[in-house]
């Protein structure tokens, strides 16, 4: 029998003759339990808050986009374009032109990106399915998608045929100028929909057709500024970014989602960081308690002990007894500190206790991550104080 295992189990579950050792013991244990509990809760809102912020982004911003790694466009060629459907783990992907431009409606101007997309565009992402009004434009026309931002500064509305929405891109080799039709390339544009996805995003985008952004911009039918690609669930996403390397020759650059939105997801992990620190610290001070229990219960138990150790017990067993007491009273607490929290985390999510907004709930995520870096941190905290509390048995102390 492991009898250090025994007798700590012996301790844990007997109420002592001392009232203030059961007392500060009962304590340690609701600081371990609400410790875990914050600690699980924080670290679940965190996560959906980091959902939510990204679900926007996600909106407009492929899984996998290529991109040139000079100048701002590059040439794709039929046999490419096979190769890239190939891949296996690719569901979809689009080709896109991209560009800073200038555009004028009733004496107001906004200078933002015009973005060409072709057919399978809304295969790539959901851009088309947050229009605020009107409709999704329709290929081979003049037509665009505007964003509510834009609408708001311009004072644009959809099918305004008494104002032109007019787009002007500065034509490339003029040394000299000698009238705005010889800098401009010019374009009228039909808004047909206005999409709305977060403030930032809705004053950034002009969606319009593939070929009218590359007459504007004078690209040839093959020239594009990228390639979005969608992948499919579970699909190998570090396989797929080698394959298209080896397809344009390392001649461009491959990027994810966490790539092209590189200070967000390090503004957002930085965050989730230091909260998680906070609140780790405060489960720190909680476990103060615990080792101050321990160190009360060794003294009470003194003599016990020097009989065991009078009996052949080593000095080693009996610190043992105290380090698996702390340990053993930290898993129970950390444990019950997670089902807690677990049931509060469900219940928000299922039933929206707790509200932003009068319709937008506090956003929270259920993790297995989150359960195990929890549970981690209390277990190895709360074997850190046990085995500072089990050090004060000395040989010394039993003499």
């Amino acid at each position: 029998m492991n009898f250090p295992l025994y007798i700590a189990k012996r301790y844990l579950f007997s109420k002592s003759k001392n009232n203030a050792i059961n007392i500060i013991t009962g304590i340690a244990s609701i600081g371990i339990i609400v410790g875990t509990l914050a600690l699980f809760v924080v670290l679940s809102v965190f996560s959906g808050l980091r959902d939510f912020s990204l679900s926007f982004s996600n909106t407009i911003d492929p899984d996998l986009k290529v991109n040139p790694i000079q100048g701002k466009s590059f040439f794709i060629s039929p046999k490419q374009e096979k190769e890239i459907a190939a891949i296996e783990g690719i569901a979809s992907y689009s080709k896109v032109v991209e560009e800073r431009v200038l555009f004028f409606f009733d004496g107001k101007e906004q200078v933002t990106y015009l973005k060409g997309v072709d057919v399978n565009y809304t295969k790539i992402n959901s851009v088309s399915k947050n229009l605020f009004n009107g409709k999704w434009l329709r290929y081979k026309t003049a037509e665009v998608v505007v964003g509510y931002g834009i609408t708001q500064k311009l004072s644009l509305g959809l099918f305004d045929f008494n104002n032109d929405f007019e787009v002007y891109v500065p034509r490339k080799g003029k040394a000299v100028i000698e009238s705005e039709a010889e800098a401009f390339n010019k374009s009228v544009l039909i808004p047909v929909g206005i999409y709305a996805i977060s403030e930032d995003l809705d004053g950034k985008y002009v969606f319009a057709d593939l070929t009218l952004a590359q007459d504007l911009l004078e690209y040839k039918h093959n020239q594009i500024s990228g390639v979005e690609i969608k992948i499919k669930h579970n699909a190998n996403e570090a396989e797929i970014m080698e394959k298209l390397n080896l397809i344009f020759q390392n001649k461009v650059e491959v990027k994810n989602r966490a790539q092209l939105n590189a200070t967000l997801y390090k503004m957002l992990n930085t965050e989730n960081i230091a909260v998680y620190l906070i609140f780790t610290l405060v489960i720190i001070i909680a476990l103060f308690n615990l080792i101050g229990a321990l160190i009360m219960m060794i003294l009470e138990k003194k003599s016990n002990l020097k009989t065991l150790f009078n009996l052949g017990s080593e000095v080693k067993y009996l610190k043992k007894i105290f380090l698996l007491q702390g340990s053993l009273l930290t898993i129970i607490g950390g444990i019950i500190g997670l089902i807690l929290g677990i049931i509060i985390v469900l219940i928000q999510q299922h039933f929206k206790l707790v509200m932003i907004t009068e319709s937008l709930a506090y956003p929270v995520v259920f993790s297995i991550q989150n359960m195990l870096i929890v549970f981690g941190t209390i277990v190895a905290l709360g074997f850190i104080s046990s085995l500072i509390a089990s050090s004060r048995v000395t040989k010394k102390l039993l003499d």
